[in-house]
């Protein structure tokens, strides 16, 4: 899948980019909201911390799947986007997006974890 990239220090070359919960939202957030600034992305994922969304940002530029595109202007002007790459992520994810909105509309579907 990703076999023209380099891998990070630590990780496989097959290893998928999306680990944690908020990777996973703000690859869906620049899906559907395409070209945006950081403020902007940390408005579209409700709960996550400026440093995290920062520090997932670079990961997932390292990784091939997010696009930086810094301007030269005055104020700095920053924006970011998915890469071809992550938008092939994007789309292999969709079958498992569909699959979760599938069971959690499911009638007498019980999420309690009790065994």
């Amino acid at each position: 899948m990703r076999a023209h990239l380099a891998p990070r220090a630590g990780r496989r070359t097959g290893d998928p980019p999306i680990g944690g919960k908020w990777k996973v939202l703000i690859l869906w957030a620049l899906h559907e909201h395409p070209c945006r600034r950081f403020g902007e992305l940390r408005r579209l994922v409700p709960g996550i911390t400026e440093k995290v969304l920062a520090s997932h940002l670079r990961e997932m530029e390292a990784d091939g799947v997010v696009r930086r595109v810094a301007y030269d202007e005055v104020p700095p002007r920053v924006e970011y986007s998915l890469t071809e790459e992550g938008t092939r992520l994007n789309d292999a994810l969709q079958p498992l997006a569909a699959w979760g909105r599938e069971r959690s509309t499911a009638p007498g579907m019980n999420t309690d974890l009790d065994c």
